[in-house]
């Protein structure tokens, strides 16, 4: 792929742009609720209440309500909070870099699936990285609980190209889910999977 030909780049966030490790959240809510890691493993794969959060249908107190439920002992929320960001890794200093070259060409946009709690905590790393926020590397930022729908659905992508002016033949979205990747493909947009957090700098180094 020729980025010459792209106006537009849309990267997701976590596994993108910061590391991420969903099973280290899964092992936090088991250690704190007491429950076992295979109940863990079932509930956060499958319980509607994780994108009921995602798409902004719960408040942070009923999703950590939701979460104590599990728990045979009265939890606080910060203990919640804490496993819920267990999941959230670094975000390495070339990609900051890699963001600030990329918008002197391109326009630079970010999707992200998440929630208030995530999103506050992904902030408080910005600022421990010296960094005031997401603006200065962010033409937009999508988040699916500010605007009440989520990926792979098709209507989050077609309101990303449409709020933001894009247009999908010249439009490059960077994802590490395969769903999310295939479901923006559908619509035309340029896409490539990050199976790994390097491959975010591998790809456009290679370019």
């Amino acid at each position: 792929m020729e980025l010459t030909i792209i106006q537009d780049i849309i990267f997701d966030l976590g596994g993108v742009i910061i590391g991420l490790d969903t099973q280290k959240t899964v092992d936090a809510l088991a250690k704190l609720t007491g429950i076992s890691d295979a109940e863990a493993q079932l509930i956060f794969r499958s319980a509607e209440e994780f994108k009921e959060y995602e798409i902004g249908k719960l408040t942070d107190e009923e999703f950590r309500n939701f979460i104590r439920s599990f728990s045979k002992e009265p939890l606080k929320d910060k203990e919640v909070d804490h496993a819920w960001n267990a999941m959230i890794l670094d975000i390495p200093e070339h990609h900051f870099e890699l963001l600030t070259h990329l918008s002197q060409t391109h326009r630079v946009h970010l999707l992200s699936n998440t929630n208030n709690i995530h999103l506050r905590y992904v902030e408080s790393k910005l600022h421990e990285s010296g960094k005031d926020s997401f603006k200065s590397y962010f033409y937009h930022q999508f988040y699916s609980h500010k605007m009440g729908m989520r990926k792979p659905n098709r209507d989050i992508y077609e309101a990303v190209l449409l709020q933001g002016d894009m247009k999908a033949h010249t439009t490059l979205f960077l994802d590490d889910n395969l769903d999310n990747v295939n479901a923006a493909k559908k619509l035309g947009i340029n896409v490539y999977q990050v199976t790994q957090l390097a491959d975010t700098a591998r790809f456009f180094n290679e370019r």
